[in-house]
Formats: C-alpha cells, structure tokens, sequence
C-alpha cells in the first residue's frame, strides 16, 4: 500500500506543479480537472508544458480506453503536440496489459519510458563538485542558457526550449533553479520548486558533451539543498527519464510507479 500511495503522490505532483507551469506561460492555459483526468496544456512550442494524464487510482481497461480517447481528443484540438502520462501503478493488472492495444486503438503513440520518484531526503549537506560553480538563474540570459540545455539533452530545437521558459516571473523568483558553470559555460541545470509540502524537482539536464561526470548529480543536490533550505522541506518528488533514472537513488530517492510517455500519432 505504501507504493500506492507515493504514486498517487507522484500523480497529483504532477497535476500541481504542471498547472503552475501551464499558466506561467500562458495566464489562459488549459488547466481542466476533468472526472479522471487532468488537463495542464499551454500549447506551447515547449512539449513538455502541454500534458494530459489520468488520475483515477484502479482503473480497470474500460475506464482505461475511456480516458485514452478523451485524453487524444483533447490533444488534437490543440495546435502545438504534447504528451499524454500514464502512471503504470494506478492501473489494475488487466488495465496495465491492455495499455499498448488500447492506446493505439485511439491513435496513440509510445513516445519514451520514465520513472516517478520520491524520498525524505532532506537536509542534505551542502553540494560541491570540483569542476562546477553554481549560479541561480535570475536573469533571462541565465533563462536561454537552461531551455538551450533542456532542448540539447532531449532533442528539441534551441527555440522550442526558450518558447518554454523566456520572460518567466515564476522561475527567476519562485523555482529554485541553478546552472551549474563549467569555466564559467553553463553545462548544466536543474530546479526545485514547492508543491504541497514537497519540493519537485524539473527539468535536470546536461549537455550531451558532458555527460557521465556527476554534473547532473551535483546540480540537483545544490537545488534541493537551497530549496530545503529556503522552505524547510524534506521531501522531494519527481520524475526521471530512463537515463536519468540512475542517479537520483544516489541522492537518497526511491522509485515508485513507472510512466509511459504518449504522444499522438502522426
């Protein structure tokens, strides 16, 4: 029951601090809470600002194809694509099985794997890593240099990334978000933001030349640290991609339900 309940927590983390992200780029976003499902799109040319995902808990595989095919109904009126998430753990065994059927039943396409994740992890001790300086972003220059570093290590074009986070009020002030500065190069990023008691992580990333060197790591730490530090937190929550997924149990994280990531099909 305890895996239960962290992936509902994982879920309805997701609803909270997407519903944020949504309006910040768009104060007219669509951030419906319809019956069994979450709506948090901003149309924008940043994918993952545009999301849709399922929040009843058991759902068997009727409901399932259910609110499949509301959930691509409401992605083909919008204009800019997005994703649909589905949180494995909320759906009963024959839900689970029928998944990849049903979703294409609907025109639905797996896009990528991910992992929700969450421990009472903090304090933690102040982060170091001898390459990196860490700078809070503060300034649109710091803004362009975490979109161009989420669009390099996903995949999406430079002004996809920027369309995502320029002009935000909400993360120079309100997420606590670092770069982490490589002879003084951003090569890395990550942010926590407050959501119902916890401190969401989003969007880690590090540019592809410079990987497999403990940046992510130490850039998580140094934002989990200043924003345990300026909320009084302890738990934290988010969700890893496949390759991210290994490093976050080194900070004290536990997975809970997988995620499967849907986009329509072409």
């Amino acid at each position: 029951m305890a895996d239960l309940v962290d992936s509902i927590e994982s879920m309805r983390q997701l609803t909270v601090v997407w519903r944020a992200m949504a309006l910040d780029r768009d104060p007219d976003a669509d951030v419906r809470d319809l019956p069994g499902l979450a709506v948090r799109w901003a149309d924008s040319r940043f994918p993952f600002w545009n999301c849709v995902t399922p929040t009843e808990v058991g759902a068997d595989a009727g409901v399932l194809e259910e609110r499949l095919a509301q959930a691509a109904e409401v992605m083909r009126a919008k204009e800019r694509p997005g994703f649909l998430w589905i949180f494995e753990d909320l759906l009963e065994d024959e839900a689970r099985s029928a998944l990849p059927v049903a979703a294409e039943r609907v025109g639905l396409a797996y896009a990528f794997p991910g992992v929700g994740m969450a421990g009472d992890l903090l304090p933690l001790p102040e982060p170091a890593h001898p390459d990196l300086t860490f700078v809070r972003v503060r300034t649109d220059e710091h803004l362009r240099a975490y979109a161009d570093l989420n669009s390099l290590a996903y995949g999406f074009p430079l002004a996809d990334g920027r369309a995502g986070l320029l002009g935000s009020t909400l993360w120079k002030e309100h997420v606590y978000a670092y770069l982490g500065m490589r002879d003084g190069v951003p090569v890395t990023c990550a942010g926590t933001v407050e959501a119902e008691g916890n401190l969401f992580v989003v969007l880690v990333a590090t540019h592809p030349a410079w990987e497999r060197r403990g940046y992510g790591e130490a850039v998580t730490r140094k934002a989990l640290y200043e924003g345990g530090r300026a909320t009084g937190l302890t738990r934290a929550t988010l969700h890893a991609t496949a390759a991210g997924a290994p490093v976050y149990p080194r900070i004290g994280f536990r997975p809970n339900s997988p995620v499967h990531f849907y986009g329509l099909k072409d």
